[in-house]
Formats: structure tokens, C-alpha cells, sequence
């Protein structure tokens, strides 16, 4: 059973700094795309960034590139989000998700199967 188990989310300013992890279990991590993705009050979902082990290629939204890295553990089989120049649109609930392939990653919500319980990221202006 595929668990993740999202942290680290929380109110900083502008320009602020945060590091989103994911703990997961349940699952081989080395064949799975996992990804970052977030909603905002009244938004949909939408793909902020994923890691694919197999190749260890990263994907990310164009609104995020250059300033959020996605990076994993292996031993720990944690995801990490660094988030770095915070933009008050940046604030949304984050989650962490997984899913199964050999194809690489894709930046949409409907491929990933497995989802977190979210962690609020709040930016103020």
C-alpha cells in the first residue's frame, strides 16, 4: 500500500525560503515518477514539479524553474521541495504523489494515482 506523508510547510514572506518533504513506504520507490503538485483556493490542481529515479531527470512548471528543486533521498525514500524566492501566488496546499512507469514523468494530475494529505505553504506580501 502506497503511503506518503507529506511536511514542512508553513507562513513566511515574500522572497522566503521553504523545504517540502515526502516521506513514502509501500511502494518500489526506484520504478515510480513522484511529483509536487499544489491547490490554491479555487484553482485546480495543478504540476509544480516530478523526479523520475530511473533516469533522474526533473520536470517543472515554467512558473517554478529557477527557483524550486526537487530532489530525493534514496535511503530515506524522502522527496524533497526546495522552494526558494516565494511569491505570494506560490501560497496553495502541496501535495505529494507517486505513480507507476517506465515512460518518464508528466506534469498532470490525473496520471498519478497515489496522492498525500497536502501541506499548507502560505506566502504574504
Amino acid at each position: 500500500q502506497v503511503q506518503l506523508l507529506e511536511s514542512g510547510g508553513g507562513s513566511v514572506q515574500a522572497g522566503g525560503s521553504l523545504r517540502l518533504s515526502c516521506a513514502a513506504s509501500g511502494f518500489t520507490y526506484s520504478t515510480y515518477c513522484m511529483g509536487w503538485f499544489r491547490q490554491a483556493p479555487g484553482k485546480g490542481r495543478e504540476g509544480v514539479a516530478a523526479f523520475y529515479p530511473v533516469d533522474g531527470n526533473t520536470y517543472y512548471a515554467d512558473s517554478v524553474k529557477g527557483r524550486f528543486t526537487i530532489s530525493k533521498h534514496n535511503a530515506e525514500n524522502t522527496l524533497y521541495l526546495q522552494m526558494t524566492s516565494l511569491k505570494p501566488e506560490d501560497s496553495a496546499v502541496y501535495y505529494c504523489a507517486a505513480h507507476p512507469t517506465a515512460n518518464g514523468c508528466v506534469l498532470s494530475p490525473v496520471a498519478y494515482g497515489s496522492w498525500g494529505q497536502g501541506t499548507q505553504v502560505t506566502v504574504s506580501s
